[in-house]
């Protein structure tokens, strides 16, 4: 099944490319691999903003890191695009780094992440499968709850 049969059964609609708010780009190509830039939470439209442990639960949490994951693959649609393929193009998600807004005490950063790593794998199948980092931050930039990067490969 396609990459995009796959985001049509999950009723998922990718969004285009967000602007960077700062000086970077949103994604890079080296070779084969498309290194995206950390993506924050959105709810609405706008940042999604919390803590976790204090102001959010773990699933409140699974759920803004799937939020991501669709942003993410709305940048990696782009970027395929932008090297003459799409989508179905992908080789392999890589890696996935993610940075948990937490309290000193939260240690669900883990699962928060799933959120995105299992969509990742719902969408891309056997290629969805990565390598990880989760890590618990006192910060986002705008408050954000969760912020994610990944690295895919190209065929």
């Amino acid at each position: 099944m396609s990459v995009y049969a796959r985001l049509q059964a999950l009723n998922l609609t990718l969004p285009p490319v967000a602007v960077p708010a700062a000086a970077y780009l949103p994604y890079v190509q080296s070779g084969k691999q498309l290194f995206l830039s950390g993506h924050i939470a959105k709810q609405d439209g706008k940042p999604w903003v919390g803590q976790l442990g204090l102001t959010m639960t773990t699933e409140q949490g699974r759920a803004a890191a799937r939020a991501v994951a669709v942003d993410l693959m709305g940048t990696l649609e782009h970027a395929c695009r932008a090297a003459g393929t799409d989508l179905d193009g992908i080789k392999r998600i890589v890696k996935v780094m993610s940075l948990v807004n937490s309290t000193s005490t939260f240690t669900e950063q883990h699962l928060v992440t799933n959120g995105c790593s299992e969509l990742l794998g719902e969408v891309f199948g056997a290629a969805g499968t990565h390598a990880r980092s989760a890590f618990g931050v006192a910060q986002i930039p705008l408050g954000a709850c969760v912020e994610i990067e990944l690295i895919a490969e190209l065929a």
